[in-house]
């Protein structure tokens, strides 16, 4: 498998929610933003078009799969689904739970912070990221 030295997702650390030969999930750590998630292909490769066939069409299975989960689990107003790589150039997806009181709505997650969330909201939050773990474990290893 081909890893390229200082890439941050060659050599991840975080516990993976989710792994297999191919691709990991992770939960990233943002307390603005709980339940966002990161679906990274485990090769160093840079673009979906550097993928076969099969495995575009399993890394976007994937993705999907974490965004019904946490749909489902973190109810949020809106899924921002996004795969830049400008900083870190490693096929990854991005699944991030919007809301209309998080701390950039309505614009991404990168621009400037625009309100202060509301702790009892996060926290309210943060509380369901064991279930949004467990459903995206489950829906993974089912499919």
């Amino acid at each position: 498998m081909t890893k390229v030295a200082g890439c941050e997702l060659c050599q991840l650390v975080v516990p993976p929610l989710y792994r297999d030969e191919k691709l990991s999930v992770i939960p990233v750590d943002d307390p603005n933003y709980p339940g966002f998630c990161r679906v990274i292909w485990n090769e160093h490769v840079k673009e979906m078009s550097d993928l076969p066939p099969a495995d575009r069409i399993l890394i976007n299975d994937v993705v999907w799969h974490v965004e019904t989960a946490v749909r489902e689990v973190m109810d949020p107003d809106k899924i921002n689904v996004a795969s830049l790589g400008n900083v870190v150039p490693h096929l990854h997806w991005h699944v991030i739970p919007r809301y209309v009181d998080d701390a950039h709505f309505p614009n991404p997650v990168w621009a400037n912070a625009v309100r202060k969330p509301d702790e009892k909201l996060l926290a309210a939050r943060r509380a369901l990221l064991p279930r949004l773990a467990a459903a995206i474990k489950d829906r993974l290893n089912k499919r």
